[in-house]
């Protein structure tokens, strides 16, 4: 009897030990045509067990691949496919180039910056002014969202002007619906206890249950 401790390491568990020992046993074959025709009945039974496969797009490529994969790519048949190699398979993709940008503001982050350096290129005076409108809701609604206070708009036209060198000025007057967070108010105006709302108790339904325990009582039901 074989233990799992005393077995090879199973490459691929989809297609189960009877496969990868199918895979072993054609390795071993040294007539060529053999060894093809094994190869072929073993692409169409890997198939058979995972029918899945058969929704992916060039299925039977993959089947190819993943017999290749099982003999360690030792496995010397002709394929309809390219045959891959360990090098392939393990090549790592190049490294992705990540944006390094330093804002000169981070409270507002960089891609304000950009939105500013539009605005002062645009010529349009109504674009221009429209930018200026726009990043001064931005920055309003930046400061409210980690500000407990709402930011007065000369302190937003102060800090614009200051970024910009003045030359940019909004003319609207941003809205922003403040949120307030009030539990903390609420827990130190309480003495550091949180107020808890006990509403009114129902009458009806505590006389319903007090009769219920009376008639079980003595014995009477209810119809």
């Amino acid at each position: 009897m074989e233990y799992n401790t005393t077995r090879n390491h199973l490459i691929i568990r989809e297609y189960g030990r009877h496969i990868q020992k199918m895979v072993e046993y054609v390795l071993t074959i040294e007539d060529r045509e053999k060894r093809q025709k094994n190869a072929d009945s073993l692409i169409e039974l890997m198939g058979f067990l995972n029918p899945h496969l058969k929704n992916v797009e060039d299925f039977r490529h993959k089947l190819w691949d993943h017999l290749f994969l099982i003999s360690d790519f030792k496995l010397d048949v002709d394929s309809p496919y390219p045959i891959p190699t360990s090098e392939t398979l393990k090549a790592k993709p190049d490294p992705l180039p990540y944006p390094k940008r330093y804002p000169k503001y981070n409270h507002l982050g960089k891609n304000i910056e950009i939105v500013i350096d539009k605005a002062l290129n645009e010529e349009d005076a109504d674009k221009r002014q429209g930018f200026a409108n726009s990043i001064a809701y931005y920055m309003k609604l930046t400061y409210s969202n980690w500000h407990k206070e709402l930011v007065h708009d000369d302190n937003i036209q102060t800090e614009l002007a200051a970024i910009t060198n003045g030359e940019l000025e909004f003319n609207s007057r941003p809205f922003i619906k403040h949120r307030v967070d009030n539990s903390r108010e609420e827990f130190a105006s309480s003495g550091g206890k949180f107020r808890r709302n006990f509403g009114p108790r129902n009458n009806n339904r505590n006389n319903q249950s007090r009769d219920n325990r009376s008639n079980r009582k003595f014995g009477k039901k209810r119809y």
